[in-house]
């Protein structure tokens, strides 16, 4: 009688080691797992600066854009045609004096 006793009280106790078991496994892929609470605050963190790397990048293209019409056959900027000759080939005007 006292083993069938000892078998009725181990069995409440199975039944509450295995749901905490379960319990504990799953709040930790809820915070750590792939699709948890960690992941996703890295992935807003990725979000954001990916977002700010296009904006830089769309800012970048639109000053090349601007600086290809100024220097397309439509549209002519004397400034800054002279600009990039200076820079590229390195010209100089005969009033001017080079300090090095």
């Amino acid at each position: 009688m006292t083993q069938r006793r000892t078998h009725r009280n181990l069995v409440p106790l199975g039944v509450f080691a295995v749901a905490f078991t379960l319990g504990a496994y799953f709040t930790f892929a809820a915070v750590q797992g792939d699709y948890g609470l960690f992941r996703r605050a890295e992935i807003l963190d990725e979000a954001a600066r990916l977002t700010a790397e296009r904006d830089q990048l769309r800012a970048e293209v639109t000053r090349m854009e601007n600086l290809t019409h100024r220097l397309s056959d439509a549209y002519l900027d004397l400034d800054l045609l002279d600009q990039q000759a200076r820079d590229v080939l390195g010209l100089i005007r005969t009033d001017e004096i080079v300090i090095r």
